[in-house]
């Protein structure tokens, strides 16, 4: 089979240790992202198979229409919006799905919560410029740090990521709040913790909040400019989860007025962000490239199970097939 691997940003998949699982097709691997479906088109024409990268790259009714030859997409880990499930099993276009892992993405919110509150990449980078211990050269955000223990830590979305924040902040001595649907509120006060008597509550009394929640018609712009005004001007937001989970331009309008005070973020409504973004010149946000899951033991779990689908299909036995076709 001719299998395409998109917008491997870091050129590292072809040296996982699952990637000779591959030997024997026609593998072609992009590092850089196209944009537009006329691009993508001519980029993908001559492919049977594709395999996505979490969701980089859209996959639209308007894109698949455009690929003749396509017979496979193979996602890492599971698909969300980002194909046309629907296009795609019209055209007889097979969708198989991998597997994922809580833990890479879990740390990775853990240690944005520890950077952010001890202001560590501000001091770092003073220090490089020669200032000691230093945040800012502006007096008003010149601010010491804070540490974690004796603080309300509040998570909305309590599954297999929030789950795992909930064990850090407990480790970490901090008063662990849940908030989210009344099912997730009442597991999490089985396992011990406190769920918050309401949304307003939950934003009012954190110090700091993570989002943990799966982006669908119910939850996009369900974080709301009102949400973010009752957070504290101490506080710290958190989204290493889905941007579109806030509503549009509320975060950067909320840290400009100052409630909350700071934030620490992996993701971004455009991937990559644009290097013009107000949030990379704001004092006050922790950007990271959408890190969440990139990490060598993530990769090869997620693409090992990716790459099996692709060989299972070109052998003519697909498995963990998402739209099984007629016939």
């Amino acid at each position: 089979m001719k299998i395409a691997i998109l917008d491997d940003y870091q050129d590292c998949v072809r040296h996982l240790d699952c990637f000779k699982l591959l030997e024997g097709h026609q593998v072609k691997v992009f590092n850089n992202s196209a944009r537009g479906i006329g691009q993508l088109a001519i980029r993908l024409a001559d492919f049977d198979a594709l395999v996505l990268i979490r969701e980089r790259t859209l996959l639209s009714k308007a894109l698949l229409e455009k690929l003749p030859n396509l017979k496979l997409i193979s996602q890492t880990g599971k698909v969300s919006g980002h194909v046309d499930v629907a296009a795609a099993t019209a055209r007889g276009i097979t969708i198989v799905e991998g597997v994922g892992d809580p833990t890479a993405p879990a740390e990775l919110t853990w240690a944005l919560i520890m950077a952010a509150s001890r202001r560590i990449p501000q001091y770092v980078s003073n220090l490089k410029e020669g200032v000691w211990q230093t945040v800012s050269m502006s007096p008003e955000r010149n601010s010491l740090g804070t540490a974690l223990k004796g603080r309300t830590l509040g998570i909305w979305g309590y599954g297999k990521i929030g789950r795992m924040i909930a064990g850090y902040g407990k480790a970490f001595g901090m008063h662990v709040v849940i908030w989210g649907r009344a099912a997730s509120r009442e597991i999490a006060e089985r396992d011990g913790y406190r769920a918050a008597a309401s949304k307003e509550a939950f934003f009012a009394e954190s110090d700091v909040i993570s989002l943990h929640l799966r982006l669908n018609d119910a939850t996009k712009g369900i974080v709301s400019s009102a949400d973010l005004a009752r957070m504290k001007p101490t506080a710290l937001f958190v989204n290493t989860s889905r941007a579109e989970l806030v509503e549009r331009g509320a975060l950067e309008a909320a840290l400009q007025q100052g409630r909350p005070g700071y934030a620490a973020l992996d993701v971004y409504e455009t991937e990559p962000l644009p290097v013009d973004s107000p949030l990379l010149r704001m004092e006050n946000v922790l950007a990271s490239p959408h890190l969440g899951y990139v990490e060598k033991d993530g990769y090869e779990l997620y693409f090992g199970a990716a790459f099996r689908n692709v060989v299972e299909f070109a052998n003519g036995t697909p498995k963990n097939v998402l739209n099984p076709l007629p016939g």
